[in-house]
């Protein structure tokens, strides 16, 4: 079975847009620490995974073709940072219409489906609650980056910024034998 790093995308593989969504590709900004993270999981023999809410679509705010866009563009930049994604697993609907939206695991258990992947022995990192508990409900190890956690998080682990992700991913990501 393979492990993975599921990144969310917002905030931690790119900018966050703050209040509001990623509407264009021209608003869509890698985060350099994600790459930097993205490299360190995949040379200690992880796979790499992006699980992500778009409800923007399900509002009207963008369209998928547009979000296909953003995707086909985020995919080219990591091949050719020599980072092949296992997949964007990606919810589109609004809010409790599904069982793939964050926080209900869906996402992941997909991949896990697709990829053979050994949940208990894979990360989910994200900026929200949500996140954390997606991957907690799929039985993942979770690290959470906010600079001011609510106390009452379930994230594993927590770092204040996404600079500090791959620092973190060096010290807890155990190489794959």
């Amino acid at each position: 079975m393979m492990r993975c790093v599921f990144f969310d995308r917002d905030g931690i593989v790119n900018t966050s847009p703050g209040p509001g969504y990623v509407e264009t590709l021209k608003d869509f900004h890698i985060e350099p620490a994600f790459l930097q993270a993205a490299t360190i999981a995949r040379d200690r023999g992880y796979g790499i995974a992006i699980a992500t809410n778009q409800r923007g679509v399900a509002r009207g705010i963008m369209t998928r073709q547009t979000l296909e866009t953003i995707h086909l563009f985020l995919i080219e930049q990591l091949q050719q940072a020599g980072i092949c994604l296992l997949g964007i697993y990606c919810c589109t609907h609004e809010r409790n219409t599904c069982t793939c939206r964050k926080p209900q695991p869906g996402l992941l258990l997909q991949a896990a489906k697709e990829h053979d992947i050994d949940l208990p022995k894979s990360w989910m990192i994200g900026d929200n609650e949500t996140d954390i508990e997606a991957g907690r409900r799929a039985g993942c190890q979770t690290l959470l980056v906010q600079k001011s956690p609510a106390s009452n998080t379930r994230a594993a682990h927590i770092i204040p910024t996404i600079e500090k992700l791959p620092a973190a991913l060096k010290h807890l990501l155990s190489p794959v034998q």
